[in-house]
């Protein structure tokens, strides 16, 4: 049995259906702290910390088990069935994106609906697709993580928030990306950076929300093109804001978003 309290796991809300939302990488479950409170009211509202991030039990940790998503899918389900949830809605920023996809795949049973925010199941250019990186890119980025984590942080948060008029926020990214385990936050980028779930992302049939934000450094307007053709039944929505973080940066638009993709289900 899976330990909530090691995981930093968060149950909110009144509502009878489950939401969960999984963070994106160098995050913790604390980004989703201004969308959160708009589902309480008609959900049970799941929230953690994927393991060695905010509240979760950095010992936990085995950078052999988490050399892939598929551990942090396999979490994930196992939280759910803890809690006993059923027809759960999963959103899942960045990386966890993908793991949200993992899990429904495999568990088409237990989630129902997803909500990937700003995703990319490939950031390395290939042939006949335009990840937005070369190869040796990442490569070159995995070892500036190597030297030096703390510098490469400071650099990147800004540009990953894309919001100059709100420097706090750019500074709260920073923040927490520099109160991770140095070694965990490099091995995490490699299975961050390095993966390709371009197949994976084809077998998920729960009906899915892509929410996209202009001027994403991390995710070329490709990529979401390539997903809204390549997924069984996906709708992509390009939100009026920009960088990598809408639920942060944007909060108001991103909360209306899903509210709108969800209706028809709570309707019917």
């Amino acid at each position: 049995m899976i330990d909530l309290e090691r995981h930093g796991v968060s149950v909110t809300g009144n509502g009878q259906q489950a939401i969960v939302f999984l963070h994106g990488y160098g995050c913790d479950s604390d980004m989703w702290r201004d969308v959160v409170p708009a589902f309480d009211t008609d959900y049970r509202v799941i929230s953690y910390d994927l393991v060695g991030y905010g509240r979760s039990d950095a010992t936990l940790y085995d950078p052999i088990r988490y050399a892939s998503l598929q551990a942090y899918a396999e979490d994930l389900i196992d939280i759910l069935e803890a809690l006993k949830c059923e027809n759960v809605i999963a959103v899942g920023h960045s990386v966890s994106a993908m793991i949200i996809g993992l899990a429904a795949t495999r568990r088409p049973d237990l989630i129902s609906r997803l909500v990937m925010v700003c995703p990319s199941p490939s950031f390395a250019n290939d042939e006949g697709y335009e990840g937005g990186f070369e190869r040796q890119e990442l490569l070159g980025l995995i070892d500036i993580l190597d030297v030096n984590f703390m510098g490469w942080a400071q650099q990147m948060a800004p540009k990953i928030m894309n919001a100059p008029h709100r420097p706090e926020l750019s500074d709260a990214l920073t923040d927490s990306f520099c109160r991770t385990d140095p070694d965990i936050a490099k091995h995490f980028a490699k299975v961050t950076f390095l993966h390709d779930h371009r197949e994976d992302v084809k077998l998920i049939k729960q009906p899915t929300l892509l929410l996209q934000c202009h001027d994403d450094i991390l995710v070329p307007l490709a990529v979401r093109t390539w997903m809204e053709t390549n997924m069984y039944d996906a709708k992509l929505q390009v939100l009026d804001t920009t960088g990598h973080c809408p639920h942060i940066s944007a909060p108001a638009p991103t909360v209306a978003a899903i509210l709108n993709f969800l209706r028809p289900a709570v309707a019917a």
